[in-house]
């Protein structure tokens, strides 16, 4: 709230659009769950949020609308700033390594188990759909 407050009197147009639809996300899922949101569900309100800007930006790229895909990173960036710093691939395949150990996890249908484990951890701080598909990739070898 006090960034928004910050933009509304700097005149950043921009970033007080998209902050003010993560105000309006989080107020939706507090009067929706009847919960008041703690800082692992910002961080899930976060994330879903990037994630949707991600898939937006494919599509975008896609049908040829770069200039809707420009608005779409612009805020991206800004909603990244909200959220833990993202962990380098070489620690997420570590900690890909670990919970499939800790699982038992031999065959592709044991992949919610290895998830239940890792989604936590990583929520907010890697991209869940590039890491479901390590985890694809390394119980299918």
């Amino acid at each position: 709230m006090a960034d928004i407050k910050t933009c509304m009197k700097s005149g950043d147009k921009d970033r007080l659009g998209v902050l003010r639809l993560v105000s309006a996300a989080v107020k939706q899922r507090e009067v929706d769950d009847r919960i008041e949101i703690d800082d692992p569900a910002m961080i899930t309100i976060l994330d879903k949020m990037a994630k949707q800007r991600r898939e937006s930006i494919e599509l975008f790229e896609k049908g040829g609308r770069d200039d809707l895909a420009t608005i779409e990173k612009q805020e991206l960036d800004i909603i990244k700033i909200y959220l833990p710093e993202a962990l380098p691939e070489a620690e997420i395949q570590a900690m890909i390594d670990t919970a499939v150990k800790e699982t038992g996890a031999s065959e592709i249908r044991d992949m919610g188990k290895v998830m239940g484990i890792l989604k936590p951890k990583l929520q907010g701080r890697a991209d869940m759909s590039a890491v479901s598909a390590l985890i694809k990739a390394k119980l299918s070898a």
